[in-house]
């Protein structure tokens, strides 16, 4: 999944430089008509939270999951469910985590023996399918570095030279800010400065005054700490797209040991699904957390589903996922009892996926519900082909145990879409909450990220209260159940980069916001019949 970039202090450098009712009834589309859109933020308290919260109470699209549990299952007591998280590892230790995680009750850790003949020896939390991976190339890349006569090489070829032609330009501008605060550093000779200190600089330096003016548009809208933690993360964006996303030269699978392109090369990774480098699992861990974290401990967020037992599958590394590992980790999760996974990735070329074709087809024999994020990059589904999914070039959909999620923002107005999520009338699903998602991240820490990524955990989560509460519906009805459930909503928002004005309801194939409130009495409608 493309990494989300965009400070709002940094493209300002850049433009500088470079140019109330309690009853149990469904929340229906009439009890919003007189909703007014929601122009003012969302208070700290709220933002923590707000995806839990309820559109009609609240007015930020929420998914009323504070409702369910207040009014719901209050006194109610659900049946575990196994939740899948293929992605980059979790941090099964953390504090708001560890007592969520899933204990494979067939395999006798630390023994090394394949005590449950699954294949997979001392599998106690899940797999690793990376070993000691953790950075890799995308997947264009691995196109281009096979060389002409390779499947959509041509196109591989155009799109890494854009990409590539891009990031140096990316590259000069951190260097244009790296070299600013470096002069500001050097004139006030000390490394810890605030907006005041630079605002009395007095210099009849050019360079000086030029890095001045940059410091103080940047300090004017954040603080000097967050600043240095933006930059740290946009120099490893820029860096890791210049050493091994968009370097052909870059081979990170080698230590692996196995064939990627042979999916009967099964016996490779290993059990230790944090994965070599705990800071490496932060995108699965926060995904993790988003699911099941622990609710009403004051300890970061709250989980959606806490009767979720989170298997961990690592297979997703900091670049592109491969194919086989994804449909080994879904075939993994499916065979090993999990009924929800959740697939927080996906890229623009995929050399086999017909490979995870069949391993979705596999969960859906295996009554597995398969959740997996719309994308970040703004696109039209309905256009663009974005692996995986459950229908390709305009086809129907191979698989009916699929959901595909869009992002929404706290923002009950025009930018309700969050300005990053992909879309498709046709090829997405639902939307869920997936900006300002604030949840678990490695060594006991706590993170707001944003992304389709966040929302399709929500959904996830979503899906497990279903499937704990209500254990007889299938995975087809689930699927039916959180569709025909959402809130449908017809006010205006903007899709794409080009922030295009629509109706939501051409958004996606529902039209709608996800509702774990309605969800769950659909659920018990329908556990009935």
């Amino acid at each position: 999944m493309k990494k989300i970039f965009n400070p709002f202090y940094l493209s300002l450098v850049f433009i500088a430089i470079f140019t109330s009712c309690r009853s149990q009834k469904p929340i229906a589309t009439a009890d919003l008509d007189k909703l007014s859109l929601k122009t003012t933020s969302v208070a700290e308290k709220d933002l923590m939270r707000w995806s839990h919260l309820d559109l009609l109470r609240d007015t930020v699209p929420g998914m009323s999951v504070d409702r369910v549990y207040n009014e719901i299952i209050k006194n109610k007591k659900g049946q575990k469910v196994i939740v899948g998280i293929v992605d980059s590892g979790v941090d099964i230790n953390h504090e708001d985590l560890k007592a969520a995680i899933w204990t494979n009750p067939n395999e006798i850790a630390g023994n090394g023996i394949d005590d449950d003949n699954n294949g997979y020896i001392d599998d106690v939390h899940g797999w690793n399918f990376l070993g000691n991976v953790v950075n890799e190339q995308l997947e264009m890349t691995r196109i281009v570095k096979k060389g002409p006569g390779t499947p959509d090489y041509e196109k591989a070829k155009a799109k890494l030279d854009e990409e590539l032609k891009n990031i140096k330009l990316e590259k000069q501008q951190l260097d244009f800010i790296l070299n600013a605060e470096k002069s500001i550093k050097t004139h006030l000779n000390k490394d810890v400065f605030t907006l005041e200190d630079v605002k009395g600089i007095v210099s009849n330096e050019t360079s000086v005054n030029q890095a001045k003016a940059i410091l103080i548009q940047i300090l004017s809208v954040t603080t000097k700490e967050k600043f240095d933690a933006e930059i740290e993360e946009y120099k490893d964006y820029v860096y890791g797209n210049l050493n091994y996303r968009l370097n052909v030269e870059f081979d990170g699978r080698s230590i692996v040991g196995d064939n990627p392109n042979d999916l009967k090369d099964i016996k490779y990774g290993n059990n230790n699904v944090i994965g070599p480098d705990p800071k490496a699992a932060k995108h699965g861990t926060h995904v993790a957390g988003i699911v099941a974290q622990m609710r009403g401990n004051n300890k970061g967020g709250d989980g959606v589903a806490q009767t979720a037992e989170i298997m961990v599958v690592r297979a997703v590394p900091n670049g592109d996922e491969y194919d086989k590992d994804i449909a080994l980790g879904i075939r993994y999760a499916a065979d090993n009892g999990a009924k929800v996974i959740n697939g927080s990735f996906g890229k623009y070329f995929s050399q086999n996926k017909e490979w995870v074709i069949d391993a979705i087809k596999y969960a859906a024999s295996k009554d597995v519900l398969v959740v997996i994020a719309a994308g970040n990059e703004s696109y039209d589904l309905d256009v663009t082909n974005k692996y995986p999914n459950d229908t390709y070039d305009g086809s129907s959909e191979y698989a009916n145990n699929v959901l595909i999620v869009g992002a929404l923002s706290p923002s009950y107005d025009t930018k309700m879409v969050a300005d990053f999520s992909n879309y498709g009338k046709n090829n997405v699903d639902i939307f869920a909450p997936g900006a300002q998602i604030y949840a678990t991240t490695p060594l006991n820490s706590y993170e707001y990220l944003e992304g389709t990524s966040m929302a399709s955990p929500n959904v996830a989560g979503v899906a497990a209260l279903l499937r704990s509460y209500y254990p007889t519906l299938t995975a087809v009805q689930v699927k039916q159940i959180i569709m025909e459930s959402g809130i449908p909503l017809k006010n205006t928002v903007m899709l794409g980069e080009e922030k295009r004005k629509t109706n939501f309801s051409e958004a996606s194939k529902s039209g709608r916001i996800i509702n774990a409130y309605n969800a769950m009495l659909l659920a018990k409608k329908m556990a009935k019949k």
